[in-house]
């Protein structure tokens, strides 16, 4: 079973809108379709990307976006009790999205790195592994 790898909404967005640290996110995708590693993001975490490209672009943009990247081999992981309730601890000590509460939960659950270029992150870095990508 390959090493799975979580992806937060800065490194989905950064990949989806060819910023910085999307070369890091494409080779990511990459190695996912010669089943090397499972990437994974928490359903919070895709809602976070759809909302922002339907603000700044379409619904119609989002949607196919989205399909982009589940097309692509992107797991998305249901909001189950136990990943809400982690991401409600990190949400409760303060500094910290919601969203990116929830992709910390997931990391954290999975004993694995979380990827992504977001400095809200750094609150977490004892306690979750954090793969940092190049920010903008």
């Amino acid at each position: 079973m390959p090493s799975s790898i979580v992806l937060d909404s800065f490194a989905l967005l950064a990949f989806l809108k060819k910023e910085p640290g999307s070369a890091e996110i494409v080779e990511l995708f990459g190695r996912a379709a010669n089943d090397e590693v499972e990437l994974a993001a928490s359903v919070v975490n895709l809602a976070e990307v759809w909302y922002q490209l339907a603000r700044t672009q379409s619904e119609q943009v989002a949607d196919a976006k989205v399909a982009e990247l589940i097309h692509l081999g992107l797991q998305i992981v249901d909001a189950d009790w136990p990943l809400a309730r982690q991401a409600a601890q990190y949400k409760a000590r303060g500094g910290i999205s919601l969203a990116d509460c929830f992709a910390a939960a997931l990391a954290k659950i999975r004993d694995t790195a979380l990827v992504t270029g977001d400095p809200e992150f750094e609150t977490l870095k004892k306690e979750i592994k954090i793969q940092w990508m190049e920010r903008k």
